[in-house]
């Protein structure tokens, strides 16, 4: 590789836009070209990020200047063109889920071992700051025993404000796979890995209704969960409850709080990168108030943790194997639901390593 990791994207749609803003700032990337289905979007969204080189997705794989590809494209192709990437060469950042399926995200896993090339996947929020600031306590021990874990995200639904929104509640989508990365994600590097599940939870429309964008009014059907209350069993003994809603006219965004024998933590919205954590202790009084900026943190610094721990033959933290893991943790709830009792999870966590404090994606590594 080059000083700077050379960077093509594949998926032009509506994210595309947070990682082609944030990608050029990141001292380590240089985005060189972008594809789509839609090669027309490609173009319109090189041209206005001023991405060199745009075309198809085999464009990208094709294109010897790309060391790295970042998968934006919608969760029913992340396997394929995931696939496709490794077996092309390339290193891959994808977004959220890894695959769909248990089934897809191990051929992806086995894939990525096969080529000896690093997959990585989304949520990054996990590595901004004020996680990471909680996370570097829980995992020094400040908090003592970690014994729970409450997350809860509630609202009325994508629909509301997304244009094609349909994907959103399908296979792939609802508030489980949509939101539950973000909770999941962070419950895990604070509680370690989960064992078993329960929940409960439905669908209060079948039928819903998109309310923005040209498309206003036309309806489509909803074939997930959109409100799941749960309860997570972890292999050390914690125990966490987790709130996910489509449902609810009360808008609740990204609770997230971690207790301890010593210390409870409460962290901001795990979808966002900068924020207040408050640290709280048995004997009351006023929490102490830990202010961590996003601190050149965004979309795509996942990417970034990889290229700098391949530079460093390091593990990269949003590895794909922690991916999988969430993501048997998201279809085990979803089999709770529909079969109302506890399912055991299949797969375990790697060892988390927090971010040291200080990281900058903006500045080049010391």
């Amino acid at each position: 590789m080059t000083d700077k990791t050379r960077v093509g994207v594949i998926g032009a749609g509506s994210i595309s836009r947070q990682y082609l803003t944030n990608l050029p700032t990141f001292a380590d990337v240089e985005v060189v070209r972008i594809g789509d289905l839609d090669v027309d979007r490609a173009k319109a969204q090189a041209e206005a990020f001023n991405v060199p080189k745009s075309g198809s997705a085999d464009d990208v794989y094709a294109d010897d200047e790309v060391d790295l590809i970042v998968n934006l494209t919608i969760p029913a192709a992340h396997v394929d063109v995931t696939t496709s990437a490794l077996e092309a060469g390339k290193h891959v950042w994808s977004e959220k889920p890894l695959a769909e399926s248990r089934e897809g995200a191990q051929k992806l896993i086995e894939a990525a071992r096969r080529t000896g090339k690093r997959l990585g996947c989304a949520p990054d929020t996990v590595l901004g700051s004020p996680i990471q600031a909680a996370m570097r306590r829980i995992h020094g021990g400040d908090l003592g025993t970690m014994i729970s874990g409450l997350a809860m995200m509630q609202s009325p639904g994508p629909d509301m404000w997304h244009p094609s929104p349909e994907f959103l509640f399908q296979a792939g989508g609802g508030p489980i796979l949509d939101i539950g990365p973000y909770h999941l994600s962070s419950l895990v590097w604070g509680l370690g890995s989960i064992k078993r599940v329960y929940a409960e939870g439905g669908r209060a429309r079948p039928i819903r209704t998109i309310r923005a964008g040209d498309r206003a009014g036309t309806e489509f059907e909803v074939t997930v969960p959109t409100n799941v209350n749960a309860v997570l069993e972890f292999a050390s003994g914690a125990s966490a409850t987790l709130v996910l809603s489509f449902d609810s006219p009360r808008r609740r965004a990204g609770l997230l709080e971690f207790g301890g024998t010593e210390a409870s933590i409460v962290v901001p919205d795990p979808n966002t990168f900068g924020g207040t954590i408050e640290i709280h202790r048995p004997e009351g009084g006023e929490p102490k108030t830990i202010e961590a900026e996003a601190n050149g943190n965004g979309r795509g610094v996942g990417a970034v943790d990889m290229i700098r721990s391949i530079r460093e033959d390091q593990p990269h933290r949003a590895s794909a194997e922690l991916a999988f893991h969430v993501l048997d943790a998201m279809l085990a709830l979803q089999d709770s639901v529909a079969a109302t009792e506890p399912i055991e999870l299949t797969t375990e966590a790697p060892e988390l390593r927090p971010v040291p404090e200080g990281f900058n994606p903006t500045q080049a590594a010391s």
